[in-house]
């Protein structure tokens, strides 16, 4: 009996030594591919729906265009002499003070704010805030460059992290809930601050102007 066309079309047929496969067998070949390829894509596509959903909910903070070139950098054992054991907890260990009852939590006397661990200047009391949340807020830091960001994913919450940008210590974290023009929230440990009050900073001026005119005079 003869093949009809349609019986020809669905049969291998043999062409300088390839296998030709039918049309049909060929729709199903790229069928059996593209199920393959959606299993590979379909994954990688939800992970990337996920990223931007995490990053939908968390807007970027305002990052630092200038950057503190200078830094320090201490063993731990060396921090440890430097440091208080708490402040060593909190600054190296990425500790967080209890709420309610750091120092400058309720503290609102003029003056400026520095990194416990290296000087470095952070905060001017007239950002401070009372953001009722059981630390110390700023809304924003005294010189662009001297906070880092880092994103911290701990304790299953996205969150942004600050740190000095000299040392490295932790500080404590960014929010976006602050008041205007910033919009920030910058929650920090009592622990990684030491306060310096109008009349310290104007006395250290002071002995700064006389230095420099005894190395002038000299």
């Amino acid at each position: 009996m003869k093949e009809s066309l349609t019986d020809t079309l669905y049969t291998k047929q043999l062409k300088s030594g390839c296998v030709i496969l039918s049309s049909k067998e060929m729709m199903k070949k790229i069928f059996h591919h593209n199920i393959r390829l959606l299993a590979v894509l379909l994954p990688a596509s939800i992970l990337f729906q996920g990223c931007v959903n995490v990053n939908q909910g968390n807007p970027p903070m305002q990052s630092s265009k200038n950057k503190v070139t200078e830094k320090i950098f201490k063993s731990d054992e060396e921090w440890k002499k430097v440091l208080t054991p708490e402040q060593y907890q909190v600054l190296r260990q990425k500790g967080t003070d209890r709420p309610h009852t750091g120092l400058y939590d309720q503290f609102f006397v003029k003056g400026r704010y520095y990194c416990a661990a290296c000087g470095l200047e952070l905060f001017e009391s007239g950002s401070k805030f009372d953001a009722g949340c059981g630390w110390p807020s700023f809304s924003e830091q005294l010189e662009s460059g001297h906070i880092e960001e880092h994103r911290d994913l701990s304790y299953g919450m996205v969150r942004t992290e600050v740190v000095c940008s000299r040392c490295g210590g932790h500080l404590g974290h960014v929010f976006n809930d602050g008041p205007p023009p910033t919009g920030l929230r910058y929650c920090i440990n009592s622990t990684s601050l030491v306060f310096k009050n109008e009349d310290q900073l104007v006395k250290e001026k002071s002995a700064d102007s006389t230095d420099q005119q005894g190395v002038t005079n000299d």
